[in-house]
């Protein structure tokens, strides 16, 4: 795993990019790539590198250039099939002078330009320089693992794998973008191609980009297909499916350096470590966190997979101690990011460091199976639908008004939920029960100068105008979506920058696009059952396989204990940075509802502690890139 940055100018401005200029930026993604650093500038061209060496670890430096020197390419990620794509390239007359999957890229492009990401199976994105036709062509991979950013100069464009970088180009400003402020209380992620910061922006998920002369083309060329459904019985689709899956856990396994596993105790990282222990000649390492809040750990059912499958395994306690931790969270980040297992996160990877250079998890299993319980709870609101629309109004309107406390832990908050939201659209169902800040909710907090300047804008279209492009019909809908939205934008930004901050490559072998492709064609009814049973094809394929209690028990979660944390131990810290002279100065938030917001959580009339954990992150992040 790798961090790049680059600059190009037009050809006729004479500009070149200077080697200063590209140290500098280089520096600030040291983190992703401690082990080699490279620049190379010619004409008004310039890409740098930095290396984390995991395949052939004496060769496959970069910027890596073509042997005329046509073509040079910066590279982040792993192209798993490479070893399947040089035996073709081979066959065809391609020589090679290395070992690993940076040369892949460079010959593929050569033979087949932009369509040569229809062959790559992995995780990635890049920056290649075609000389002759003064061209920067960028890419990133379909489920949006590695980032990509970039920003439009006076006469060129500057690209990185992180923000940080292109803010040491003196052309690129810092000024804050309040739409994409309004999206991330929204949604708790700044989504693409939207970054906080108004001149830069972020290459989606699953499109390439090709710069010449001055001029940017943006397009897609995946997204994932849930019209075409398999004829195979369910039986042969869930041997089809585990196949798939044991032949993308044993791609991921091809490393020259140590490697591991997350393990969380639920049913995906338990699948992923007993699949590698299939492979593996050694016990498989694993690395689980938990909290003193039993309520949030999930300890004791990582340590039963980890015997299950004869597992090296580790565990680490988080304290609430983190407030030395989180204004460097904050800066890492390079924007505001609000989804808290960010911090946990950060220290499995931190640990998990200290043993292994590369770790697998079981990012995706949620998105693809149906894990989470919006989706069963947008089925029930489906079946509300079946009731008279004025019985459904009055219903909602009752809710509404009860004077019950806003704690999600209890059922009748929950069944009151529900109820709210039975004479809504199916979209604004399906926002409710993704957002942090409803629009009311975000215009009580708003000053009158925030409000006006969004008076045009309504953050809610990003998700609205998903829903109605995705190929899918019913449930399949709101899973497409989440794996074009909420799984790019927030959990695999979530993990590459917790991941790399550490120089540790993650490893999702459920999020290949192939073995995503075919959990598409799955039927919804395989994926998810009456009474709650999420994830049903998987718990159906593993029993006696993985032990009864994974299998048995609900989804937990990667969260941690907020609620009880800013009652307790971080409520003065808390206190200490969002009702602070500076972050009350900044104009954007009335300070007597921030102050209502902590008063009602500490006296637990309200759960506010995500609202609140968006608060205090958008300030260390002032602290961090506009106050520095």
């Amino acid at each position: 795993m790798c961090g790049f940055c680059g600059v190009v100018y037009t050809s006729d401005g004479g500009r070149k990019p200077e080697p200063a200029l590209l140290r500098r930026m280089n520096a600030t993604l040291l983190h992703r790539g401690p082990d080699a650093q490279g620049i190379w500038q010619e004409g008004p061209a310039g890409l740098a590198h930095c290396r984390l060496s995991i395949i052939d670890l004496s060769g496959g430096a970069q910027p890596m250039t073509s042997p005329d020197g046509r073509y040079v390419l910066a590279f982040n990620g792993e192209i798993y099939n490479f070893l399947q794509l040089r035996d073709e390239l081979i066959a065809q007359g391609r020589r090679f002078q290395t070992r690993c999957d940076t040369e892949v890229i460079l010959h593929l492009y050569e033979l087949y330009g932009t369509n040569c990401l229809a062959k790559m199976r992995g995780m990635f994105a890049f920056a290649l320089w075609d000389a002759e036709k003064k061209s920067l062509f960028m890419a990133r991979d379909r489920l949006g693992k590695k980032p990509l950013v970039y920003a439009l100069l006076r006469d060129g464009i500057a690209c990185a794998s992180e923000l940080k970088a292109l803010l040491e180009h003196p052309e690129v400003s810092r000024e804050m973008d309040r739409e994409a402020l309004d999206l991330y209380l929204t949604y708790q992620y700044i989504p693409s191609p939207h970054t906080i910061f108004r001149a830069i922006r972020k290459l989606p998920p699953a499109h390439f980009a090709v710069w010449q002369e001055g001029r940017l083309e943006i397009q897609p060329y995946w997204q994932p297909n849930f019209l075409e459904k398999t004829k195979l019985s369910l039986e042969d689709a869930t041997t089809q499916l585990l196949d798939k899956l044991r032949e993308c856990v044993k791609l991921r396994m091809i490393s020259d350096v140590p490697l591991g596993a997350f393990l969380s105790g639920g049913i995906d990282s338990s699948l992923v470590v007993g699949l590698m222990s299939e492979v593996s000649t050694q016990p498989v390492k694993t690395y689980s966190i938990g909290f003193e809040e039993q309520d949030y750990s999930e300890l004791e059912y990582a340590r039963l997979v980890a015997k299950r499958f004869g597992c090296d395994h580790h565990e680490f306690v988080v304290r609430p101690k983190a407030t030395e931790i989180l204004p460097k969270l904050a800066w890492h980040y390079g924007e505001p990011f609000a989804d808290p297992s960010a911090l946990p996160s950060f220290y499995v990877a931190q640990e998990t460091r200290k043993h292994v250079t590369v770790a697998l998890n079981g990012d995706g299993g949620d998105e693809n199976f149906a894990g989470y319980y919006r989706y069963a709870a947008m089925r029930l609101l489906s079946l509300w639908d079946t009731l008279p629309r004025g019985i459904r109004h009055g219903m909602a309107e009752l809710a509404r008004n009860a004077k019950i406390h806003d704690k999600p832990s209890q059922m009748i908050w929950k069944l009151r939920r529900l109820m709210m939201l039975g004479d809504q659209s199916m979209e604004e169902r399906y926002l409710r029960l993704v957002n942090f800040y409803t629009e009311s909710q975000k215009q009580e907090l708003y000053t009158v100068p925030m409000a006006q300047s969004l008076r045009t804008y309504d953050a809610r279209n990003y998700l609205f105008n998903t829903l109605h492009r995705v190929e899918a019909e019913g449930m399949d809908r709101f899973l497409a979506a989440d794996l074009i939205t909420y799984l790019p934008e927030c959990l695999m930004t979530k993990m590459d920058i917790a991941t790399m901050a550490v120089s540790l490559e993650a490893r999702s072998p459920m999020l290949d696009h192939e073995f995503v492709d075919l959990v598409a064609r799955l039927p919804p009814g395989w994926k998810w059952k009456p009474a709650l049973q999420t994830k049903w094809i998987l718990r159906h394929g593993l029993k006696g396989w993985l032990p009864d209690p994974i299998l048995k028990r609900g989804k937990q979660g990667f969260s941690i204990p907020l609620e009880h944390w800013f009652r307790q131990d971080l409520k003065p810290y808390l206190e200490s940075v969002v009702l602070s002279p500076k972050a009350l100065g900044r104009g954007y938030f009335k300070p007597s509802v921030i102050r209502r917001m902590i008063d009602e959580h500490h006296a637990g009339l309200r759960d506010h502690s995500y609202r609140l954990w968006s608060l205090l992150m958008l300030e260390l992040w002032h602290g961090a890139y506009i106050d520095r």
